[in-house]
Parts: C-alpha cells; sequence; structure tokens
C-alpha cells in the first residue's frame, strides 16, 4: 500500500537534492518552515475532517515531525534516531503522483518515508521530495546557491499560505500572533522600525517570546513601553525600547534590565524641551523618526543640551506664547535654518541665534499655512486611498513611512487614471523604487512613469 524510499537511496540522491545543495547555506528554523508551507498545505489534517483515520495519522505524524525539527536544531546535537512517518497527501497543484501511490477517489494518497537527515536542509528537500513537491521555492533562501532554473519545478502561490490557529497546535510549530500575544501580556507595543518580511518579522517575535520564557521578569520592566525591532539597541529618542535584530539574549535582557535607569533621563529631556520651547516664544521641539536619523535617548539629550546651551548665551527674545502651535525639530547636519512642507522648522543645533530668530518670525506665518496644509492634504489621502483600494480590488494599500501626503496624493491620483485589473487582491506598497517584498507584497515608487507601473 506504502510507498518505501528506504532501497536505492543512494541511487536516488541526484534526484532527492538538487544540483545546487551542496553549495547551499544552512536553513534557519523560521526558513524550514516557510520552505514546508507546500508540505502542510498538502497534509494538514484540517483538510481530513472527512476522513478521521487519515486525520489521525497525520495529526500524531506532524507531531513527530515537529519534534525531529526541533531536535535538529538544537546545539550540540549529533546523530537522531530515524524516524519512519507516514502522511496522506492531497491533491494540489504542486503534487504529482510520479513514482507515488497513485491518488485515491478521495483525492489523496499514502506516503511513506523515513527521515535520517542530520540537518534542516537536508530534512525539508527529502520532505518535498518524497511527497513529490517542488523544492524550486528552496532555492531563493540559500544566497550561494547556483542561478540555473530547476527542471521540471511548479509554481509557488504567490502570498504565503496564513494558517488556522490548528496549523500550529499539529505542528507544534510557534504561532507568531501567539507570541505577539505572549509578549503583549506586559502590555507592550511592538513594532519595525522599516518593511522586514514575514519570515524575518516571525524570526524577531520567537526571539522575544523565548526570552519571556526564559525571564519573563525581566521583560516585565518594558511595561507600557513600545518595542521597536531595528539594527541597534537602546532606547531611542522618544522613550521606545529598540531590539537591535542582530544582538543576542544577552544584550536584550540587559536592556531591559537598565530600562528603570531611564526614567530620570526622560524627565530630565522633557524639562529640557520645555526650557527650549520657553525661550522661543512656545514652538513645541518635537522629534519626527520618519524624518530625523535613529538617536538613542543619550544622543538626543546631547543634542538637546548643547541647542539650550547657544541659546541662554546668545539671550535672544521671542514674545511669551507667541509661537503656540508651531513645531521645529533639531539637526546635527544642518548651517541653516527651513521651513519644511509640511509646516516645521528644521533647526539646526550651531545655528547662529540671530539669523534663527529673524528666520522664524518672518517664516512663522507660512508656518502655520503649512500646518493647515497638511491637515487638509491628510484628508485627501485617506480618500484617495480608499478610492484606489475600491477600483483596483486591492486587499491593502499603505505607504513607506518615508513618503509624504503630497507624494502619496500624487501617486494615487496618477493610479486612478490606470487600468490595473491584475492588482485584484494584492497588497499595494507606495515606496521609493520597485520591488516585490517576500511576503507577497509589491512596491511601486511614488514618482512613477507611464509604462513602468505596469511592468
Amino acid at each position: 500500500m506504502f510507498c518505501h524510499l528506504r532501497p536505492m537511496r543512494r541511487l536516488c540522491l541526484e534526484k532527492i537534492f538538487p544540483h545546487w545543495f551542496p553549495y547551499s547555506r544552512a536553513l534557519s528554523g523560521a526558513e524550514a518552515v516557510n520552505a514546508l508551507r507546500p508540505f502542510y498545505f498538502a497534509v494538514h489534517p484540517d483538510f481530513f475532517g472527512q476522513h478521521p483515520v487519515e486525520r489521525e495519522i497525520n495529526e500524531n505524524s506532524l507531531k513527530r515531525l515537529s519534534v525531529y525539527l526541533e531536535n535538529l536544531q538544537k546545539p550540540g546535537f549529533k546523530s537522531l534516531k530515524p524516524t519512519q512517518l507516514t502522511f496522506y497527501v492531497r491533491e494540489t497543484d504542486q503534487s504529482s503522483s510520479d513514482g507515488q501511490e497513485p491518488f485515491s477517489t478521495s483525492g489523496f494518497r499514502a506516503v511513506k518515508f523515513t527521515l535520517h537527515t542530520r540537518d534542516l536542509l537536508s530534512t525539508v528537500l527529502y520532505i518535498l521530495n518524497s511527497c513529490s513537491l517542488s523544492v524550486e521555492h528552496i532555492q531563493s533562501f540559500n544566497t550561494n546557491v547556483h542561478t540555473q532554473p530547476l527542471k521540471e519545478a511548479k509554481r509557488m502561490p504567490d502570498r504565503p499560505i496564513k494558517w488556522d490557529k490548528s496549523y500550529y497546535s499539529f505542528t507544534g510549530f510557534k504561532d507568531p500572533d501567539e507570541d505577539l500575544e505572549q509578549v503583549s501580556r506586559v502590555e507592550t507595543t511592538l513594532t519595525w522600525q522599516r518593511s522586514w518580511g514575514i519570515a524575518h518579522r516571525c524570526s524577531q517575535l520567537h526571539s522575544l517570546s523565548r526570552l519571556a520564557q526564559q525571564n519573563l521578569e525581566t521583560l516585565k520592566k518594558a511595561k507600557g513601553c513600545t518595542i521597536i525591532f531595528t539594527d541597534r539597541s537602546g532606547m531611542s529618542a522618544v522613550g521606545h525600547v529598540m531590539l537591535g535584530t542582530m544582538d543576542v539574549h544577552h544584550h536584550w535582557t540587559k536592556l531591559f534590565e537598565r530600562l528603570p535607569s531611564y526614567s530620570d533621563l526622560q524627565r530630565r529631556l522633557m524639562i529640557l524641551e520645555d526650557q527650549i520651547s520657553y525661550l522661543l516664544g512656545g514652538i513645541q521641539v518635537v522629534y519626527i523618526e520618519e524624518l530625523q536619523p535613529v538617536l538613542t535617548l543619550e544622543e538626543y539629550y546631547s543634542l538637546l543640551d548643547v541647542f539650550y546651551n547657544r541659546l541662554l548665551k546668545s539671550r535672544i527674545l521671542f514674545h511669551p506664547r507667541s509661537l503656540r502651535g508651531l513645531q521645529m525639530i533639531l539637526n546635527s547636519d544642518r548651517y541653516v535654518p527651513s521651513l519644511h512642507e509640511l509646516g516645521h522648522f528644521n533647526i539646526p543645533t550651531i545655528c547662529d541665534p540671530a539669523n534663527l530668530q529673524w528666520f522664524i518670525l518672518t517664516k512663522a506665518q507660512q508656518a502655520r499655512e503649512n500646518m493647515k496644509r497638511k491637515e487638509e492634504l491628510k484628508v485627501i489621502e485617506n480618500e484617495l486611498i480608499q478610492a484606489s483600494t475600491k477600483k483596483f480590488s486591492l486587499e491593502k494599500l499603505y505607504k513607506e513611512p518615508s513618503i509624504s501626503s503630497i507624494q502619496m496624493v500624487d501617486c494615487c491620483k496618477r493610479l486612478l487614471e490606470q487600468s490595473l485589473p491584475y492588482l485584484h487582491g494584492m497588497h499595494l506598497c507606495i515606496s521609493h523604487f520597485y520591488s516585490v517584498m517576500q511576503d507577497g507584497d509589491l512596491c511601486i515608487p511614488w514618482n512613477w512613469k507611464n509604462g513602468e507601473a505596469i511592468k
């Protein structure tokens, strides 16, 4: 009844492992989960509701497979006991009956194989080949593989599958939503500095979840904070906890342990901002993350302190509260003040005080007009996003943080003049360049030219 792959194993090695396998790097746990998506889709017990025997067999086999994969990822493991697994594989676009038992009238066939591999990549390839599923998508996980396309490989779905909760319970893999829920029990907000793919995000959530399991008391120190996954660890200028994605748990733990000591510095920073505001007629000092370099709390406090001391020495005078409602940001890489199109002032830290006073007084009215225009643009932007989403039947339309409202409005207006039926059901991101993100989102530049947007 079942197909045994153990005989003639060495002769089948070339078929089981593609030509680029010897040049491939190791596969991470998150990448292994993504690589096995077509397999999980073909054997998931939820699709065998009317076949209780086959459903139970797949449930048990998935649990044993989960244990095998987890053991492969444990540091220092030497060898694993061969594990024999049986799966009922549904007929899908990825499936082929070559060399396997033909599909039954119910639309599935039985596959039996024995795991005896020593790393994640060879295990994933062995499973997919045993079930006659494509391995083409695995080539994208390896940066050193040959670029020659795999023969007879079939197309993967355009967008990763969103799995039901039962998928994680049966496979034993971490549900990123549960990871998010677990770390959110200490009332934190999680976000990302930039648009990493879904695999990277799941990996980062999994790392934070493991830290919560190992040292929950330390993580509780972040209660009420916003946690940002970014390029370096520390406390950000606006008081957010930055977790460097390249740092190990030890660095994250030390940061969480230091969080209470940042409270005093945060209070001093707020007082410093109020003092600067008082000297400049009530202008609010703000830090706009999308428009300023990523600074730590210590770096931003030092910047404010230098500017405040220069103001004190210059003794420039503004009428109290005359500039209330206006905003300014400090820049360490500028020498001349300017007025941003969104209405806030860009003020250099080492700006000449006399020139600063004259510039602010002469530009104050224009700044108020720009701020009013910004609010109007925001309304127009939201209306155009809704109209574009509806016209093209998009699943989601959004923009990168660095895209201004003016740029987004211009982009959406020109998009609405086009006929783009193939955007149906897609996620469209307005960015600065063309790309396709790992989780299937399509990115186009805001200033696309006619003919480019349909490539």
